[in-house]
């Protein structure tokens, strides 16, 4: 590895970014462990440090897994990012239903406000903002796909009251739902 890249990738481990994770291994002469980059461990020193482009090339270089930050689960994907792919999941799978942080907290095992920093740290917004999205993706979709109603789609993307769901589309639109089937923006006419 050149001197310049081993510097930048040396400088996101000492500062924990995940700009080389799943890139990029550190390996520790000193302990023979080898870390993700944003292992939580102590910050091994520079001369100490070498880099793998994979965790088998590590092992196989006679380097195991750190016990800390487990490199060998989940690929590529750090823990958290794991915990968020896991909220998409399930709100993927469940968003027609009543989802809120508690109840997502509770299927994953875990608080509430870990789950929304974690959670807001790794994808920038909130699990209720992924609800939101995907709800307004569904409802889209149905609106331009299906013949259905709009106090159906409504009730389909986890809405029962019609000018509830009409009022929320509008917000995250600014159109109704009627107006954003029919394809013409502006006007008042709601559903």
């Amino acid at each position: 590895m050149e001197r310049q890249l081993f510097d930048r990738v040396y400088e996101a481990v000492v500062n924990r970014e995940t700009t080389y994770e799943g890139i990029y291994y550190t390996a520790v002469r000193t302990t023979k462990i080898v870390c993700r980059p944003t292992c939580r461990a102590k910050t091994p020193l520079a001369v100490n440090v070498t880099f793998y482009p994979s965790l088998e090339a590590a092992v196989r270089a006679g380097y195991r897994p750190c016990k800390r930050c487990k490199p060998e689960e989940n690929g590529a994907l750090r823990p958290d990012a794991v915990l968020a792919e896991q909220t998409d999941a399930i709100i993927a799978r469940r968003y027609r239903e009543k989802l809120t942080l508690q109840v997502l907290a509770d299927s994953l095992a875990i608080s509430p406000y870990h789950l929304q920093r974690v959670y807001k740290q790794v994808r920038g917004y909130s699990p209720q903002e992924k609800m939101e999205r995907v709800r307004l993706e569904r409802a889209k979709k149905l609106l331009l796909d299906s013949a259905d109603s709009v106090a159906d789609i409504g009730e389909s993307v986890g809405y029962a009251s019609p000018p509830h769901f009409t009022a929320w589309f509008c917000k995250r639109t600014g159109v109704s739902p009627t107006e954003y089937r029919s394809g013409h923006r502006g006007g008042n006419n709601d559903e």
